[in-house]
């Protein structure tokens, strides 16, 4: 392992809904939207022989994608999240598991997925490789 690490970040805003499921929610437990921004950060110690981390335009295709499917949807109805509170930090996490479902990760080394929720807080969720 070498000290060298490089790091892309790609980011994409889009507005989806939730309501949250803990015991006394507040107004959090009505239907509302947020502004959120996805960021992924990808690392790996070396660049591919045309001097890439990775292929930009294969990275925004597979986040396009994956904001598709929440864009304008509501968290708490699709099956991803199940009966579970649909949190931020959980958002995070399954937004990260679907993109290495769909990118070739061979030469990362980690995977980091921040979602911004308006222009309050953000979450991240990071995946070692």
């Amino acid at each position: 392992m070498t000290d060298d690490t490089y790091t892309l970040n790609v980011s994409e805003p889009f507005v989806a809904q939730h309501y949250l499921t803990v015991p006394d929610p507040g107004p959090e437990g009505d239907l509302h939207s947020h502004q959120y921004e996805v960021e992924v950060e990808l690392e790996a110690e070396s660049l591919n022989e045309w001097g890439y981390l990775v292929d930009i335009d294969a990275v925004t295709a597979t986040i396009d994608d994956l904001v598709a499917r929440y864009r304008d949807a509501t968290l708490n109805d699709l099956p991803e999240f199940g009966d579970d509170n649909p949190s931020v930090e959980r958002f995070t996490r399954l937004f990260c598991d679907r993109f290495l479902d769909q990118l070739p990760t061979d030469r990362l080394t980690s995977v980091t997925v921040r979602i911004h929720e308006d222009d309050v807080a953000w979450a991240a969720y990071e995946r070692t490789l």
